[in-house]
């Protein structure tokens, strides 16, 4: 332990080496070439000698050495520090070496708190313990999201592969009426990589196209597939041998992995949604007049009459809607969107589902309730019932922005014009006979949404009722009200 005079001498020594700060980092000894005046024999001390030729020793340095004859152990320290530029630092804060020395003999890490200005022992180890049982927490983490994936991945290719090999059995079943199949590269080529969207479906996009033949299609990639590729398995086998007039015929498909596409005829004019709505897109609404108007819905009724009817099997379409009826360049009406089509014998008039399939606002009540009736083709009525109401107001079917909020129900609103013989469309200018075209329209669509299947029309009385006379139809009870009192007139 040193003395009160060494600390002195040491402080001594500090102040020496920063007047001769810049010789001291140059060199060995080099703090003290510059400082010494000329003398002729070196400095010894202890058996340790300075010499500098033509030298002379500054006085504070032999004040140094008198010093040093009194302390022994404060030779070998002032050499290291004159020589080696060594320095030994202290606390200004009390305790602080103590503690830290005492850390040391206890084998734990040394702390300071620069808020209580006192030094501590850490606890050995705590951070490694923290930062160990984050690290396992992590780790466990990455791997549970790991297996997961993988899991998830083992499944749904597994799913997949079910899907493909029955969509494959399919098929080759379907023998060789079904139409034309297509490489998923040669899709890509005809819709030039899907640069040209036409529009968003239910199960995919829609893309524009041409085939080689210089034919222009439509091609729906079928994106967003839901249980084990029934849909795509409906589209084909439902419409991929039906040549109608009004039923989109479809050119070709692909089914190549979990990658399937649908390919039909272009129809040039798009969908009669963007019609009838025109206050939502840039078509102008006045391109419906009213006898065309009767027209597309003439051309709707014969095409479901042909699935009701005409094929070998029975076809329920269960999603009839405007924006499911395509038009070509003369406004020809086509039925399309097979996805949630079913199929059933001719002879068999009513079917079973598991669960209402369709689009809200167009679903007949007897899909959500079997205490409406049996679900049937009154239920492809009921939707073609709802589509001729908006396609005749222009609105959709549960508008909010009726200016009355009391008639927000499209069909008691209609229901209510009819019946108090008000028009539809007041500020539209019409002849009589368009007028009396568009009453024709609403009536019979009013016959087709009746809430018991019973009650509404087939497809057959439906066209009769529609290239009748208007004189010859009645108006139907409400709707939206059970009247057993109200039965369907017989046409």
């Amino acid at each position: 332990m040193e003395s009160t005079g060494s600390r002195q001498v040491v402080m001594e020594i500090f102040s020496m080496i920063a007047l001769h700060q810049s010789a001291v980092r140059a060199a060995q000894r080099s703090a003290f070439h510059s400082a010494i005046q000329p003398a002729t024999h070196p400095v010894e001390y202890q058996g340790w000698s300075y010499h500098a030729p033509g030298k002379q020793i500054p006085s504070y340095f032999t004040q140094l050495l008198d010093y040093a004859s009194s302390d022994m152990s404060f030779a070998p320290r002032a050499k290291r520090v004159i020589e080696f530029a060594e320095t030994t630092l202290t606390w200004s804060i009390p305790n602080v070496t103590g503690i830290c020395k005492d850390c040391e003999q206890k084998g734990r890490p040394c702390g300071f708190s620069s808020q209580r200005r006192q030094a501590f022992c850490k606890h050995h180890g705590s951070s490694v313990k923290v930062i160990a049982a984050t690290s396992s927490v992590a780790t466990f983490v990455v791997l549970l999201l790991t297996a997961a994936t993988a899991l998830y991945r083992s499944l749904k290719s597994k799913v997949d592969e079910e899907v493909r090999l029955k969509i494959e059995m399919f098929l080759k079943a379907y023998g060789t009426s079904k139409p034309t199949r297509y490489t998923f590269s040669e899709v890509k080529k005809a819709t030039r990589r899907f640069k040209d969207k036409l529009g968003q479906g239910g199960f995919g996009s829609v893309y524009k196209g041409q085939l080689t033949n210089g034919v222009p299609v439509a091609v729906k990639m079928l994106e967003n597939l839901k249980g084990d590729g029934q849909e795509f398995i409906n589209e084909v086998s439902t419409i991929g041998r039906i040549h109608h007039a009004n039923v989109v015929r479809l050119l070709g498909f692909c089914s190549e992995g979990t990658r399937r596409a649908l390919i039909y005829q272009f129809m040039p004019k798009g969908s009669l949604d963007s019609y009838i709505f025109a206050h939502e897109s840039d078509i102008c609404r006045e391109l419906l007049t009213p006898s065309k108007m009767l027209e597309i819905a003439s051309g709707i009724a014969r095409g479901i009459e042909y699935l009701h009817q005409g094929c070998n099997q029975r076809i329920l379409h269960f999603d009839i809607k405007p924006h499911n009826i395509l038009l070509d360049h003369s406004f020809t009406p086509k039925i399309s969107d097979f996805g949630l089509a079913k199929l059933c014998a001719r002879e068999h008039s009513i079917v079973t589902l598991t669960a209402a399939r369709g689009t809200m606002g167009y679903i007949a009540p007897e899909l959500y309730s079997r205490n409406f009736g049996r679900i049937s083709s009154k239920s492809d009525v009921y939707s073609f019932g709802m589509l001729v109401l908006e396609m005749v107001s222009g609105r959709r079917n549960s508008d909010p922005w009726i200016e009355n909020k009391n008639e927000v129900y499209i069909p008691e609103w209609i229901y209510e014009k009819m019946n108090t013989e008000q028009e539809l469309e007041p500020t539209r200018e019409m002849a009589q006979d368009e007028k009396e075209v568009v009453r024709k329209l609403a009536i019979v669509a009013l016959w087709c949404i009746q809430w018991n299947p019973k009650n509404r029309p087939s497809m057959p009385k439906v066209l009769n009722m529609l290239t009748g006379s208007l004189m010859d139809l009645t108006m139907p009870p409400k709707p939206f009200v059970s009247s057993p009192g109200h039965l369907m007139p017989r046409i």
